[in-house]
Parts: structure tokens; sequence; C-alpha cells
């Protein structure tokens, strides 16, 4: 069983490409100590694998960053993901609000989806803004694909505290040549799968359950890990950053400086005298 990987398949007599994510380690990495609700974390693993399943096409080193902004209880999802499919992400919210089962639509309001792409060789930044549209993660990132790639799309996800999975199925030009029917016929298999059936098995099983008729060529999985390493001297910098005189107003203010890592789930906190280590570091001038 492989898991905490993607997994690229091709139905190769319909001309149909897709491919499966199943995280379980990285995904109970990326959550672990957050205490979201039930319906944020649902959410956030949800797009944490279709993150993955996109990502999972960067040809160069890079970046790849989708947000969710929203006017609702949840206002803000951030996941970024990186060529050699290196996960993180968060989520925030008023989130004393969620209570039941309620959409993704209905946690995140009215807002818009933002990509920023980041890669080697490139000038600066890609970024892409589309205004949300469906009920769920799967119909948002649909809707998205849609427009972007210009080819058919379909999309399923699931998650719960233990599991992120996701199934992603695209037609490609020749299909109706190949077979007028296949891109139908497949819609109508991933129709009878369920979330819990989804979330129960791993992806080669799920391909053999779902398609057991149709001559699939399965490609390599590649690995996917939580990746959001501690980096104090990123901190360091943003409060030489700020200026001695600044931080020095907050020290007496606070009696600490505390700085949140919210996409890292890490806290940094310096007294006095760690803030006097900052500034006396090697290389740091004072002004």
């Amino acid at each position: 069983m492989h898991s905490d990987c993607v997994q690229p398949f091709l139905f190769e007599h319909l001309d149909i490409r897709g491919a499966l994510v199943s995280l379980d380690r990285s995904w109970r990495e990326l959550a672990a100590g957050r205490s979201y609700p039930e319906a944020v974390l649902k959410l956030l693993g949800e797009m944490s694998a279709v993150t993955c399943l996109i990502a999972a096409n960067l040809k160069q080193p890079g970046r790849m960053t989708f947000q969710l902004r929203g006017d609702g209880e949840v206002n803000l999802l951030v996941l970024d993901c990186d060529e050699q499919l290196r996960l993180r992400g968060m989520a925030r919210g008023r989130e004393a609000g969620v209570a039941g089962n309620p959409t993704a639509r209905q946690l995140l309001g009215n807002g818009q989806l933002l990509l920023t792409l980041d890669a080697e060789g490139m000038r600066q930044p890609y970024q892409s803004l589309v205004p949300l549209e469906g009920d769920g993660i799967a119909a948002i990132f649909e809707h998205y694909l849609n427009l972007s790639e210009q080819q058919p799309t379909r999309l399923l996800l699931a998650a719960d505290d233990r599991r992120a999975v996701g199934l992603l199925a695209q037609k490609l030009p020749d299909a109706d040549r190949k077979d007028e029917d296949g891109w139908n016929r497949v819609m109508r298999l991933l129709d009878t799968l369920t979330p819990a059936e989804h979330l129960a098995h791993s992806p080669l099983d799920l391909l053999r359950r779902l398609f057991p008729e149709e001559d699939t060529r399965v490609f390599a999985p590649r690995p996917v890990s939580h990746h959001c390493p501690d980096d104090p001297e990123k901190i360091h910098a943003m409060l030489r950053g700020l200026g001695r005189a600044e931080c020095d107003a907050i020290l007496k203010d606070k009696g600490e400086i505390h700085v949140r890592d919210d996409i890292c789930n890490r806290d940094y906190r310096f007294d006095a005298e760690a803030l006097e280590a900052v500034f006396a570091a090697p290389g740091h001038r004072m002004h």
C-alpha cells in the first residue's frame, strides 16, 4: 500500500489521464496541534490533497501556493507545495462559530481562489485569481482547472482526521476519437465512489476497484511529505528589519516579543536577553 504519495495513471485506450493522492502521516503532521473544528479540518485536508495533485505537475524547482479567501467563518485557507511535493498549510477564521456540518461554501462565504506560482527561471511570480464557484473544495478547484487548462476535469476529494485523499481525471484531446463514450463511462464510475470508500483504500486498490475493465498504465508514485522546518533566522531577520528601537518599545510595552508563524504552527518569544542576542549576531551592524 502506497501512502503519502501522488500516483499518476493513464487510461491508454481512452486518452484520459489522472492521478490519485493519499496523505497519511504528512496530513497528520500538518494538522497536529491545531485543534481545528471537524468541518475546518475537512476543508484543510481536501485542499491539501488537491494542492499536491496540481503541484505534481511542476517541472522545475518552484513553489505553488493556493489561498482561499472568503468573508465567512473561515476567511483564509493557505496551502503551498514545492516541486518535491513538500507540503505545508493552515486555516484561519472565527472557528468558535463553526458548528454542525456546513459545506465549504457556507464556511468560506463569498471570496476568491488565488494561485501564486514562483518557479526557477521566472522573472516574477505568476498569479491567477478566480471567484469561488461551487459548494465544496472539489467543485471550487474543478472550476479553476476547467478555466485554466481548458480540458474537462473531474475531481474527487475526501478527508478526516487521519487521512486526506484525492482523485483527478482529465479528458485529453483525442478521447472522443478513441472512445466516444469513454469519458462518460469513467464519470459514471466515479459517481459511485463515496467519501468513506475513497478514504478506505490505497490509490492502486481504488483504481482496480473502480476501473477493472480499463487498460490502465500506472506510473511511479511520487512521495509527499509535510515540510515546515524551524527557521529562527527568518524571524531574527524580521526583527532586525523592524529595528532595535521598535523592538525595544514592544518589549517595554509587552514584556516580551511574540512572533506567530501560523503556517508552521510555531511560536517564537523573545525576552530582553534573547533580543540582545538577535541584534548582536555576527554580521549585524547597529544603527
